[in-house]
Parts: structure tokens; C-alpha cells; sequence
């Protein structure tokens, strides 16, 4: 056998120079479909780039996956930018990626999809969820930029609109990396404090990278959590932003959160006015009714005259007395004829009118009387009661029968 024999970890270490001393694949673009995608627990990423003819192994370390935007899925359409090499343990050549993004959209737009759909899917945009905001809000705080027009044109509008309101800044970084924290920080700060009564966030239109930390699920989430009814107010009218969707009340710019925030003073005084106008029309028309009612009644005799009413009651109870009389007389006319028949035939029965005519009543010493003689005797005292006068008599002698001649 002729030529250098090789053992394996130096035939892959031969392929591994050979492939790192080509400058074509130390910076190689490869567009494919993600499959078999796994993260492990060290951070990296590894997954398959494959066509219809052909696939190759792809490993993405921790601190390259750590700038990714969106988080890579099987079947999605990518263009992975990276080395190729050979990992010598197992002799296999893959691609060591230093960048990603979906192939046909930018990696903010895929980022933005998948954030959205999976906050969608918790309920964070649920509208059972949003608070509504306060009619007459006494503060407002707006977090914003300090250093940016947004704040300036919303400070203006409020002060128009609604000056009684008091406006309260709490000032954040609206771009960079440091901005999500520090709008997190500002949304539970003023919830703390209860510094507000409606909080406005936002800033002002720019590109999708400029209004990337209002797309921070940290800043969803802390819109979410709010209990002080939130304006989400960010860029132009077509930008959208993931607090939008969590918001509250999502606002077309930063000046129209203030007009939905507050009130407009002109048109309070409008209907202030207009109410006023209703309620002097009301008391007016209320007043003329009174008088006509008051008209009325001074022309009634029960007013001019009070005794009258008196006078009528008066004649009144005077004809009912006469009918009353009236009618008694009659009512007892029969009763009073029947007690004088009565009252006759009683005294023509009465013992007094047989004593007026000669004849006595005799009674025992108890006041019986006495109808036969054996209900006395001899010795006993009796009364005769005559038609004038009484005698105390002495029994003599009972004689029973009557001799007759």
C-alpha cells in the first residue's frame, strides 16, 4: 500500500484546514427550511438547513443565538450566514452560523409575529381586560422621552384641552437596549405610587428599529399588569406596536393620547351651557304653570271669601238637621200610636182602676197576695190596700166557702 496512511482525527483535522484555509466558505450565506431544531439547556442551537435536494448540519452558539430577534421553528424559510468546518470528533462538516433571519422578512418583523402570537394566546389582549379610562382624569403622567417633541406637543394639547389636569413626566429612554427596563421600571413606579389617574407611554414615529423597545414582552407584560388604565401612543398612525396591543387604549400618535385622555374644556363648556339653557327653560315654563295655577285659584271663592265655604257648610248641616228631624218624626209615629193602644189596654187591666171601684188588694206580712183564705190564718196580720190608702188588719176567723142565704 502506497502513500501516507492517516488516522482518523488527523484525516478530519486534514479536512478541517483544508476547509478553513478556503476563503469562499469563511463567509457563506446558505438559504434552506429549518428542521430538527433543538435549543439545548447550554444555550446553543443546533438544526438541519435543507432544499428539496439536499441538507446540512448548522450549530449556532450561545453568544451569536443571543442576538437573535426571533426564535428559530421547523419549517420556516431562513438565510443562516456563517463558516463552514469540520467538527472532527465524528468527521461530519457543518455550518457554524453567525447570523440568522427569515428568509422574505426582516428577523424584527418575524420577531414581532411570534411575540404577538404567543401574548395573543396568553390573553394579554384581551378586551375583558382593559380598564377603562377615567372621564374627568385629575393627573396624568405621560412616560416618554424628555428630550423628544412627543412630550411637548402632549404636554400642549393637555393644557388646551383640559388645564385642571395635573401632568406628571416621569422621563425614560424610548430607544436602545436600556429603554424597556426603564419604561418597565417607570409603568410600576407610578402603579406603586398610584402617582396618576391614567398613564400615557409612547414616543414618536421612527422606524421599526427606533420603536423596537415598545415591541419588549417586558413592556407588554408591565402594560398588562397596570392597575392605572394605560394610552399606548407610539409613532405614526400605521405603526403598531406589541404595547398597542396590550394597552388599554391604543392612541394613533402621541397627540392624540392626549385628546383621548383628557376632555376638551370647550365642549364641556358647550354642554354646560346648553344644560344650563335647558334647565332656565324648564324653570321658566315651571313658573309660568305656577302662576297660571296661581291665577286660578286667587279667583276662587273659597279664597276671596273663607267664610263662605263655612257658611255653605253651615246651611248645609241646617238642611240635613231638618231632614233628619223630618224623618224621625215619621219613623216613630207608628212605634209612638202602638205604645199609646198598648199603654190603654194596660191601664184598663191595672189593679188600681178595680180598686177605684170599691174592691181591696189583701197581702200577707210578705206582700203576697192573698187569693184563697186557707193561705192565711187567724192571728195573722194582713194588708188591704184600697184605692186611697191601706188597712193593717188581724184575721179573725178563715172562713173557706161562702155560705150562702
Amino acid at each position: 500500500m502506497e502513500g501516507q496512511i492517516y488516522s482518523v482525527s488527523e484525516l478530519n483535522g486534514l479536512v478541517k484546514s483544508v476547509l478553513d484555509g478556503v476563503p469562499e466558505l469563511s463567509a457563506v450565506f446558505v438559504r434552506g427550511e429549518v428542521s430538527n431544531y433543538k435549543l439545548y439547556p447550554s444555550g446553543h442551537h443546533y438544526f438541519t438547513l435543507k432544499d428539496a435536494e439536499g441538507a446540512i448540519r448548522c450549530v449556532m452558539f450561545r453568544g451569536q443565538a443571543a442576538r437573535l430577534r426571533f426564535r428559530p421553528e421547523n419549517g420556516m424559510k431562513v438565510i443562516a450566514g456563517g463558516r463552514v468546518s469540520v467538527y472532527p470528533r465524528d468527521g461530519a462538516y457543518q455550518l457554524y452560523c453567525e447570523a440568522l433571519s427569515p428568509d422574505g422578512v426582516g428577523d424584527l418583523h418575524m420577531a414581532f409575529e411570534q411575540l404577538k402570537e404567543r401574548l395573543w394566546k396568553e390573553g394579554l389582549f384581551d378586551e375583558k381586560h382593559k380598564k377603562p379610562l377615567p372621564r374627568y382624569p385629575r393627573t396624568i403622567a405621560i412616560i416618554t422621552s424628555a428630550a423628544g417633541a412627543a412630550v411637548h406637543d402632549m404636554i400642549r394639547i393637555l393644557r388646551r384641552r383640559y388645564p385642571l389636569a395635573k401632568v406628571k413626566l416621569l422621563p425614560v429612554r424610548v430607544q436602545g437596549a436600556e429603554a424597556p427596563p426603564e419604561i418597565v421600571g417607570a409603568l410600576r413606579y407610578a402603579n406603586v405610587h398610584r402617582v396618576a389617574d391614567v398613564i400615557i407611554t409612547g414616543r414618536g414615529g421612527g422606524s421599526i428599529e427606533d420603536l423596537w423597545a415598545f415591541n419588549d414582552e417586558r413592556v407588554a407584560r408591565a402594560i398588562y399588569n397596570s392597575d392605572i388604565p394605560v394610552i399606548s401612543a407610539v409613532g405614526h398612525e400605521p405603526d403598531v406596536t406589541i404595547a398597542d396591543f396590550a394597552a388599554d387604549v391604543r392612541a394613533a400618535t402621541p397627540s392624540h393620547a392626549a385628546e383621548l385622555a383628557v376632555p376638551d374644556r370647550t365642549e364641556l363648556l358647550e354642554a354646560l351651557q346648553s344644560r344650563r339653557l335647558a334647565v332656565i327653560r324648564s324653570q321658566t315654563k315651571r313658573l309660568e304653570l305656577l302662576r297660571r295655577r296661581l291665577a286660578e285659584l286667587a279667583g276662587k271663592r273659597v279664597l276671596t271669601n273663607p267664610l263662605a265655604s263655612v257658611e255653605d257648610k253651615r246651611l248645609l248641616l241646617d238642611h240635613i238637621q231638618r231632614e233628619l228631624g223630618h224623618a224621625a218624626q215619621v219613623r216613630l209615629a207608628g212605634p209612638r200610636r202602638e205604645l199609646t193602644a198598648l199603654a190603654a189596654s194596660l191601664d184598663a187591666m191595672s189593679p188600681l182602676k178595680v180598686l177605684g171601684r170599691g174592691f181591696a188588694m189583701v197581702t200577707d206580712q210578705e206582700g203576697r197576695p192573698l187569693r184563697r183564705a186557707a193561705d192565711i190564718h187567724p192571728g195573722e196580720q194582713i194588708t188591704a190596700r184600697l184605692a186611697e190608702g191601706r188597712l193593717l188588719c188581724r184575721v179573725e176567723a178563715c172562713i173557706q166557702k161562702e155560705e150562702t142565704a
